[in-house]
């Protein structure tokens, strides 16, 4: 359910713990509707956890997220989430067609049998992925780009509101990256809420609207020329790595 008088994600004072120890210390955030959102920051910064606790698939030690006002559980079914790649049983013994209709089951429940509508949606899926030619392949004779493909048609046939996508740009070959931001775009040209952990700093100014950097905590949030600054990259990385320089340096000569 959409409550209009709520942000798509809130978050209020949230801390994510593995084994007593903090991944995610004291969030306070607010995600923007129909938004297409850069996720950055170093290894260990809690990217990912945000994502699995925005779904509701960590425990928070404090604090609490809203979807449109309402707990991740009672939102699932406009949740769309495609996960890291190597967190996927690429070995399982499922059809790429299979893995497609899961996005399905939001809709239709686990027991019951799928419609000729989703069978059409599902379809339609594969076709605007360009993955229709081996749906019925098991998924662990694909390459890396193609088994991204099958996972984001899996959450397109969720016809969800809000997208969550950990490093969807990992691992893939030129032609997948490309295709992956059109259909990114799309989906915000929709009014889609899209938020996108990513690891390549190169690309995110011109992929994205907004960017949230985090480490641990929230460092800066807000519309990427004006964030993906060398002072705030620093304020990030710690300025540890001299590439970010080089990065922010790229920015701030194409905005300038």
């Amino acid at each position: 359910m959409i409550l209009k008088n709520f942000p798509p994600i809130e978050l209020h004072d949230v801390t994510v713990s593995y084994h007593r120890r903090p991944v995610l210390w004291n969030v306070d955030l607010k995600i923007p509707e129909g938004k297409l959102i850069g996720v950055i920051g170093p290894n260990g910064a809690g990217k990912s956890t945000l994502i699995k606790a925005i779904m509701g698939l960590l425990p928070l030690s404090s604090g609490w997220i809203q979807v449109y006002g309402k707990s991740a559980k009672e939102q699932r079914g406009i949740l769309g989430y495609v996960p890291q790649k190597e967190s996927v049983d690429w070995d399982f013994p499922v059809t790429v067609k299979d893995v497609v209709m899961m996005g399905r089951y939001g809709k239709i429940g686990l027991i019951k049998r799928a419609s000729k509508q989703d069978r059409r949606i599902v379809g339609a899926c594969l076709e605007k992925l360009g993955i229709s030619s081996f749906a019925d392949r098991q998924i662990s004779q694909l390459s890396g780009g193609q088994q991204q493909r099958v996972f984001l048609a899996r959450a397109l046939a969720q016809e969800s509101e809000i997208y969550l996508m950990d490093e969807p740009f990992v691992g893939v070959d030129a032609a997948t990256e490309s295709a992956i931001i059109l259909l990114l775009k799309e989906l915000k040209n929709q009014g889609k809420t899209v938020l996108v952990v990513n690891h390549d700093l190169q690309t995110a100014q011109s992929y994205y609207d907004d960017i949230l950097m985090l480490n641990m905590r929230v460092v800066v949030f807000g519309p990427t020329r004006q964030v993906m600054t060398t002072e705030w990259l620093h304020k990030t990385y710690g300025g540890r790595l001299k590439i970010l320089t080089d990065a922010a340096a790229a920015v701030e000569n194409a905005q300038g």
